[in-house]
């Protein structure tokens, strides 16, 4: 489903369940444009170097105008457990080196499970059209890396916890939109944030969710390590 159509359906405030969780899915896989690649199984190509990333949706709650939210720090007041999210972006096409001077943009809900710039309508009915919160982009340095400061991302029905992530080039070409999904199980800080009190039950767990299902080979699955009182770290690479 394309983008105006998700705002189409924003606007008419009437949008069902069903059509929420095929919204958020999985898109058509695309095919690479690096030479000598392979679909796997993933979703993701691979090359004789290293692995594309994972293409998935966008919406359906992508920041509007992302080049306005240039910055580290995207909690914007929210509450929460702090999350430091390390992202370092690859070129799958010179054997995953780092890719200095990539815009990468990152969004994620709340605590409760809603977004900024989006509401007040069958897809989330808490209003915050009027706020930008844990939203933001950076350029990467010479190691390819972009460093952010957020909370912990809450969870909603139909998806596992996760992270949107748009990579473009210097020029504002769209290299990759992908997804970042959380490790699960005892111990783990999506266990210790236990959905922020309202515990998991009904959490919809990756092998369940209807992006991150077919991820044998956990592309999208970032290292999270941390505790409740000092904040959690996230490390993720993606290759483009």
């Amino acid at each position: 489903m394309e983008r105006k159509y998700f705002l189409k359906s924003l606007l008419a405030g009437a949008v069902s369940a069903p059509a929420l969780l095929a919204a958020c899915g999985k898109d058509a896989a695309k095919p690479s444009t690096a030479t000598g690649t392979t679909t796997t199984p993933t979703g993701g190509s691979s090359s004789s170097n290293c692995t594309v990333a994972p293409t998935e949706t966008e919406g359906p709650f992508p920041t509007h105008t992302p080049s306005s939210y240039v910055r580290a720090d995207i909690t914007d007041g929210k509450t929460g457990y702090k999350l430091t999210a390390n992202i370092t972006i690859t070129s799958s096409s010179a054997g995953c080196t780092a890719l200095a001077g990539a815009l990468v943009d990152i969004w994620h809900c709340d605590a409760e499970g809603n977004y900024s710039e989006y509401g007040g309508t069958g897809m989330q009915s808490t209003n915050y059209t009027s706020l930008h919160f844990l939203r933001g982009r950076q350029t990467t340095n010479s190691a390819g890396l972009v460093t952010f400061t957020s909370i912990f991302p809450g969870w909603y029905s139909g998806r596992a916890t996760h992270i949107h992530v748009h990579v473009y080039n210097a020029s504002g070409t769209s290299l990759k939109v992908t997804q970042i999904a959380f490790p699960e199980g005892t111990g783990t800080a999506l266990a210790l944030v236990n959905g922020y009190g309202k515990g998991l039950s009904g959490y919809t767990y990756n092998k369940s969710d209807n992006v991150f299902s077919d991820d044998s080979a956990g592309l999208e699955i970032a290292t999270v390590t941390g505790n409740l009182t000092d904040g959690f770290a996230l490390a993720m690479s993606i290759a483009v």
